[in-house]
């Protein structure tokens, strides 16, 4: 990792801690008295459910760790899933589940829109429970989503709720929770059927991040991946983050082709819904401007902090074109980060892994979060 990437990691994290205790007294920026209500909640659950999913973010197998959790929690009734599978790097991903499986955490990979992949979790969910109640595997069991915001836990109760019906052939109106890229937009805790025979329930959560986020490297990637507000710590200080990872990474030789003649082909559709940054020629157009303007620029240089910020305003110089945001826009820095970030955050800039596997075989520092019991946060009803 570049000491430039660690300077920008280093001020988007300061400005996390920031955003993070901005607000007097107790409460942080985003940790409120509804997240201890519910964080309260979960954990008085915990023991009662038949068993655990914690979804974490597969970009950030550690960073997004939940951190309500116990030690004790790791158990024959706790799974990590690995959500989001379609933004991360598919050998980086197989490296993580191998890594938990050695440590005896159960893992398993998921992409809650993907219908196959939901429902290879529904029968790796059954397959556990009927192992956990053998003898008793007629009765209705629960299990219970949790994690940080914006992982994807009601977009998983929502897929595992109608494919598990569909597959039951259950009758009725199906529910819906709430699925938002604003974290904490689930504020209850609900409960969804996802299988019958026996039945199976699924207990979707509020997200819980607490204030106070282990080191410089989880509180900046958190924030970027949009566990945190992007309007707490600032649009442009992502991006700037963001393109300090792209451009150290080797993602952006994979548009190598999209250089030289491709600029033309797009240039003749640039009339077409030119504020829909979405578009594939849109796209393809950024990807050729990252691309150029990463290959401009040594390698060796890029190790250094004034190269990569001449680099990076530079790139939002040339993405101002690209994105077609009008000249008298006032706001066109931000109109970019916007863009950049929903582009990365789609996985429409490369699939990226941020979180590197530990060497150190026994550093449980984020696998075993801190020992946090329901006593620790105030009585509130949920």
């Amino acid at each position: 990792m570049t000491g430039a990437i660690c300077t920008y990691r280093q001020h988007l994290a300061a400005t996390v801690k920031k955003a993070g205790s901005s607000r007097m007294g107790t409460w942080g920026g985003w940790f409120t008295p509804h997240s201890a209500a519910a964080a309260r909640a979960i954990l008085e659950r915990v023991p009662l459910v038949d068993l655990t999913l914690e979804v974490r973010d597969a970009r950030i197998p550690l960073s997004s760790a939940f951190q309500p959790l116990t030690q004790d929690s790791f158990s024959r009734r706790r799974i990590i899933l690995l959500n989001k599978l379609d933004l991360a790097d598919h050998a980086q991903t197989e490296r993580w589940i191998d890594s938990f499986k050695e440590k005896n955490c159960i893992c398993f990979g998921v992409n809650s829109h993907n219908k196959g992949s939901i429902r290879e979790l529904i029968n790796f969910v059954r397959a556990r429970i009927k192992e956990l109640k053998a003898g008793d595997s007629g009765h209705t069991a629960t299990v219970m989503l949790v994690g940080i915001p914006n992982v994807g836990k009601s977009a998983i109760a929502n897929a595992m709720h109608q494919i598990g019906r569909i597959s039951a052939e259950e009758k009725g109106k199906l529910r819906h929770a709430i699925v938002s890229s604003t974290p904490g937009d689930t504020k209850d805790i609900r409960s969804y059927k996802i299988a019958s025979h026996p039945n199976i329930y699924v207990l979707d959560t509020p997200g819980i991040l607490f204030p106070e986020i282990a080191d410089a490297h989880a509180a900046s990637n958190l924030a970027l991946t949009g566990a945190i507000k992007d309007s707490l710590v600032g649009e442009c200080a992502l991006a700037q983050y963001f393109l300090s990872v792209l451009n150290s990474n080797e993602e952006y030789k994979k548009w190598e082709s999209l250089s030289g003649h491709a600029k033309e082909n797009s240039a003749q559709k640039r009339g077409q819904y030119p504020s829909d940054h979405t578009q594939d020629f849109v796209v393809w157009d950024v990807r050729r401007t990252l691309f150029e303007t990463i290959s401009s620029f040594g390698r060796r240089c890029l190790e250094e902090e004034v190269e990569m910020g001449r680099l990076i305003e530079l790139q939002f110089a040339a993405l101002h074109e690209d994105f077609r945001i009008p000249a008298d826009d006032t706001d066109g820095y931000r109109t970019v980060a916007l863009k950049l970030l929903n582009l990365f955050r789609t996985g429409r800039l490369g699939r990226y892994t941020l979180d590197p596997i530990p060497q150190v075989s026994d550093d449980h520092s984020l696998i075993h979060p801190p020992n946090i019991s329901p006593s620790d946060f105030p009585s509130q009803n949920i």
